[in-house]
Formats: C-alpha cells, sequence, structure tokens
C-alpha cells in the first residue's frame, strides 16, 4: 500500500470516529512552497459530511496521524489545509528501495497497445520546421505510451499522391534536363522541392500573361496552361499511364531516400509506413457496409454522405456522385486496414496540426457509428503552428525553414557559444563535431517540446541555445556536471548507500528526492495527456533543484564519509533519471560539455 494510501485509511478511520462521518476520498496536493511539509490534505471538502471548523477537524487528524502513521514526523493547518511533514526514514527508505534508477517509473508493458501517426509528409517538398514539431511530437508521445506500460507502434502516411506531386513531376520535365540526386549533389526531396518551387514560378507568370490579355485574376489562375497540364499528368496518373506512373515512382523514390537521412539526423523512427496511394482506395468497401448499417445516406445525385447533425456537426461527404473517394473516405479505410494489419492495437493518437481539429472530430465520430470498438481510443494530438521571427512559412515560394538546414545551423549555433564558453578545448574535433550536434539538436527539440501542443511556437534559435533557464543545453548542462561528480567519485571507491539510524537529511537533499519521487507519477500524466510538456519542465525542475543542492550542500567536503557517499549518490539518480527523461523526448545527453 502507498503511502498516500496508507494516509487516506488512516484519515477516513479518525473521522469516522471522531465525527460519525464517513468520507468517500480525501484529497491529497504537494504542499506549496511557502509553507513546511511535504504532503496536503484538503480539509475543505470534507466540511460536506462533516460539520465543523476546518482548522480544528485539520488538528485533530494531524495530532491522530503524527500517533499512528509512523512517516508523519509533524504537522500544521493553514486554513482548510493540513501540512503533513514526512520523516527523513520515509524518503531514505524510497531511495535506498529504488537503488537503480536508470529504469525508474517505466512499467512493464502490457498487451493494451497503440499506434502513434506522425510526419504524414507531401512527396513535393522536403521536411520543415512544421514537420519538425510534428516528428518530435509524435515520436515523444510514442516513447511515453511505451513507457508507462503501453505497446506502441509508430507510423506514417506519406502523401504521395495529389496535384502536388505532379507540379513538381511536370517542372522537371520542362526544366531538369534529366537532373538527378546524384547529378545535382542535392538530396532527393530538396531536388524535387525545387522544382516545385519553379512551377509556382511559371505558373505565376502564365497567370500575369493572361491577364494582360485580359483574364480576370480568377479565370487566369484556372486556365494558366502550366496547371492544365498538371491536371492532365495527374489524370493519367489515375489511369495508370506507364510513362507517368514511372517518372511518379522515380521522383518519388528521390524523396523517400531524403525523408530517410532527415529522419535519421532528427533521431526518430516508424514501424510501418502508409501511402496514400495504395490507402486511397480503401474506405469505399466500407460506404457500402454503412449504407446498410443506416450509418450513411445516398443523395438523389448519387453522392453518400453521413448525417451528423444531431451530434452538433454537418453532412460530410464520404463518396461523391461519380463514386470516387474523398479523403474522409480514405482515412477511414485506412484505420481499418491498421487494425487489420495490428491487430493488437486497440486506439490510435493522430499527430496532425490543429487545422484539422474538426475532419478527426468527423472521422472518430464516423468509426464509432461503424461499430468498432477501438473508435472509443482514438486521439487527435492537435498541436500550433511554429513560427520564426520573420513570418510564416511558405513551401511553395521557397520560403520554409528546411529542416536539414536548421539542424546544421542549431549546431553551428552550439559551436559559437560553446567556444565562447571555452570550456572544450581539451576535446578532438571528432568530439567537438559530435557535442554540438548533441547540443544543437538537443535545444531545438527540448524548446518545442517544453510547450503545451496545443500552444502555438515563436521559434528562436539562439534563445533555445542558451546554456542557463529553461533551455535544452542547460540541462544537458547538469548532467555532464553530474557526470563530472561520478568520474571524479569512482577513485574514491564508492559504495552502495545504507543509512544508519541517526542519518539526517538536509533539507535541500529532501528536496531532491521528493522530485525523483515524483518522476513515475509524471510519466502517467504525460501519456494519458499526451503531453511531451509534462516531462520536460519536470525535468528542468528537477536539475533547478539538484542544482540548488550542489550549490548550498558539499559534496566531496561533506562531514562525514557517509553523507558524501549518499550525495554521489543522490547526484547519480538526478543523472539517471535526467537521462531517462530525455530519453523520452528523443534527446541526447553528452557526458562531457
Amino acid at each position: 500500500m502507498s503511502l498516500q494510501q496508507t494516509l487516506s485509511e488512516k484519515i477516513k478511520s479518525v473521522v469516522k470516529n471522531t465525527y460519525s462521518a464517513d468520507l468517500e476520498t480525501v484529497e491529497f496536493q504537494a504542499t506549496r512552497k511557502d509553507f513546511e511539509g511535504d504532503i496536503t490534505v484538503v480539509i475543505f471538502p470534507m466540511l460536506r459530511v462533516v460539520k465543523g471548523n476546518p482548522v480544528q477537524i485539520g488538528e485533530v487528524i494531524g495530532e491522530e496521524l503524527v500517533k499512528e502513521v509512523a512517516e508523519v514526523s509533524k504537522f500544521n493547518v493553514v486554513k482548510g489545509f493540513l501540512n503533513l511533514v514526512l520523516s527523513d526514514s520515509y524518503y531514505l527508505d524510497f531511495f535506498t528501495n529504488v537503488g537503480d534508477f536508470s529504469d525508474f517509473g517505466k512499467m512493464p508493458q502490457s498487451d493494451d497497445a497503440r499506434m502513434v501517426e506522425y510526419a504524414s509528409p507531401n512527396t513535393n517538398k522536403p521536411l520543415h520546421l512544421g514537420h519538425i514539431r510534428n516528428v518530435l511530437l509524435g515520436y515523444s508521445v510514442a516513447e511515453i505510451l511505451k513507457a508507462s506500460g503501453k505497446k506502441t507502434y509508430k507510423t506514417q502516411i506519406i502523401n504521395d499522391r495529389g496535384i502536388h506531386i505532379c507540379k513538381s513531376m511536370l517542372a522537371w520535365q520542362r526544366y531538369g534536363n534529366g537532373e538527378t540526386p546524384q547529378s545535382s549533389g542535392l538530396k532527393g526531396d530538396k531536388l524535387v522541392g525545387n522544382y516545385y518551387v519553379t512551377f509556382d514560378k511559371e505558373y505565376k507568370k502564365e497567370i500575369e500573361a493572361l491577364k494582360l490579355q485580359g483574364e480576370t485574376e480568377e479565370v487566369a489562375k484556372a486556365n494558366a496552361p502550366i496547371l492544365l497540364e498538371a491536371q492532365q499528368m495527374l489524370q493519367k496518373w489515375e489511369a495508370g499511364d506507364d510513362e507517368v506512373v514511372a517518372l511518379w515512382k522515380k521522383m518519388n523514390g528521390w524523396v523517400y531516400d531524403g525523408f530517410e537521412v532527415t529522419y535519421k539526423n532528427i533521431g526518430v523512427d516508424f514501424d510501418k509506413n502508409y501511402y496514400e496511394s495504395d490507402t486511397y482506395l480503401l474506405g469505399k468497401d466500407f460506404v457500402a457496409e454503412g449504407l446498410a448499417k443506416g450509418v450513411f445516406e445516398k443523395d438523389p445525385d448519387g453522392s453518400v454522405w453521413c448525417d451528423l447533425t444531431d451530434e452538433g456537426l454537418d453532412r460530410k461527404i464520404v463518396l461523391r456522385s461519380d463514386g470516387t473517394a474523398v479523403y474522409m473516405t480514405q482515412d477511414i479505410g485506412t484505420a481499418i486496414q491498421r487494425i487489420k494489419d495490428f491487430p493488437d492495437v486497440n486506439g490510435m493518437i493522430y499527430t496532425v496540426g490543429n487545422e484539422q481539429d474538426y475532419h478527426f472530430k468527423v472521422l472518430f465520430l464516423i468509426l464509432k457509428k461503424l461499430g468498432f470498438a477501438w473508435a472509443e481510443n482514438l486521439y487527435h494530438l492537435s498541436y500550433g503552428m511554429v513560427d520564426l521571427p520573420s513570418g510564416k512559412m511558405k513551401s511553395r515560394e521557397g520560403t520554409v525553414v528546411d529542416a536539414d538546414d536548421l539542424i546544421t545551423d542549431m549546431a553551428e549555433t552550439a559551436r559559437t557559444i560553446s567556444e565562447e564558453l571555452g570550456k572544450i578545448d581539451d576535446f578532438s574535433e571528432a568530439e567537438k563535431s559530435d557535442l554540438y550536434q548533441t547540443i544543437g539538436l538537443g535545444a531545438l527539440k527540448y524548446y518545442i517540446l517544453k510547450v503545451d501542443p496545443k500552444k502555438r511556437i515563436l521559434f528562436n534559435p539562439e534563445e533555445s541555445v542558451d546554456f542557463q533557464g529553461n533551455t535544452g543545453p542547460f540541462i544537458q548542462y547538469t548532467y555532464a556536471r553530474i557526470q563530472s561528480i561520478l568520474r571524479k567519485a569512482e577513485g574514491e571507491a564508492l559504495k552502495n548507500f545504507e543509512y544508519t539510524e541517526n542519518f539526517q537529511l538536509h533539507e535541500k537533499e529532501k528536496e531532491v528526492i521528493k522530485l525523483l519521487e515524483q518522476f513515475p507519477e509524471t510519466i502517467q500524466l504525460a501519456a494519458q495527456n499526451y503531453s511531451p510538456a509534462l516531462i520536460a519542465n519536470y525535468t528542468y525542475d528537477l536539475v533547478k533543484e539538484f542544482n540548488s543542492f550542489y550549490q548550498n550542500v558539499p559534496i566531496f567536503a561533506a562531514d562525514t564519509s557517509e553523507e558524501k557517499n549518499f550525495r554521489i549518490h543522490l547526484s547519480k539518480a538526478v543523472a539517471e533519471v535526467i537521462k531517462s527523461a530525455f530519453d523520452l523526448l528523443g534527446i541526447n545527453v553528452p557526458e562531457r560539455m
């Protein structure tokens, strides 16, 4: 039984015996920093069944807890809050019983499986800053769910069909002169993205030419010859034209190779890729099934709809009058196919920007109406846009922040700042390069993941690489500092920690242990809320508390060998939890900085 359960049962007993009242639950919260205490019992909810002054009720309960619960050493009551001070032995028992903190808080994997979808790129352009937020969120949520005890599968759907890829294909046909990634020295996704930008430039020229001939802008946009030709190419692709399909496969192949390099550099992976070109017809069979069940209705023109007005939404088309599928049809079919591919999956998390909030409300509701039990466990991990100080990004105009360039720039920023600090002069060039990459990527990932997913981000690269404050490099630096402590301790015959009866904790030591104890609960909360921000900000709080301990409590100059040994072990535990937490965020930690 946990301490909170023990306290809860004892409090219920005291209330029953003293006030002849039955409490259903006891409300606990962390004690506020400005009061003495470790855990607080909230008295106010008890007043529903217990008549009396909340301060007096708190005094009665506190006195009984000190007498009856060994872990409670003293208490104080502030208005309707009973603040309990826990004994040193409670914290020391917890600390020694965990021992190895490297896997602390991670639950054994259950049979309850979830699939996390992230990335979902288009094959007409390289990955950019917006994709980075997407993949970092999706990857981290998958890792957090795994740590919380759920089996996880990581997947992406690649948007490899449609007019966008035909625009790049047509521009390459017209202006490419046979250029390839090998001949140009460009990554394949960048090469194809360049031709998407080329298409847009030529398209705008043709629009202006038509306007000079007297056409309205609307007519000019619809009738520009290059757009009409791209539309014809799409029709040929859908008809299976050999030449167009061969070009499509070749250029998409270049893009896939480029994506893989970027994913590797970012440090994310997938268990399975799905391709829109394979899935866009999957849902049509289920439309027929939905019609038979009365989930869908057919209009006189032959189109099929789902009426969601009773649920506060609108009517949603799932099949056009000509029998062709829409995106919703595809997403229905893809979801069902994924469960066929992974039968143990009991729910899915879709990492997609908040502009698609309505789409996913509709999708999830339709899947529930179709009778799939797993549809109860579908979640849209909706996130806000990432902006730069210079403004919004536009792919067509080539003004996006390229993911590869950003990763390189972050490492360069880390190099500049590290050299200014001058603490790595003894590193080899290879060690320096690895360190800059670790710091730069850590800064980028932490800056993005520390923010609640629903919030919009203004990304400032220089601010993210600051070695002070709530940043990845600050936490990485603390980890490296602890590794330095542990290297020094190796020469002092570090022993396992066992405390004697009279061993007393310094208040700063107790605060660090209190935070260590919260890590398992933080993992579970982050999993329940699909929020890496909870892990990121917990880690920052832990690091702040450790640094306060480090600055106020001597380690190697401790009064006794027992104190010194404990403080080294405490430092080691903090480092292990930092590493474990950063693993959940996909961030590496350096041994030296």
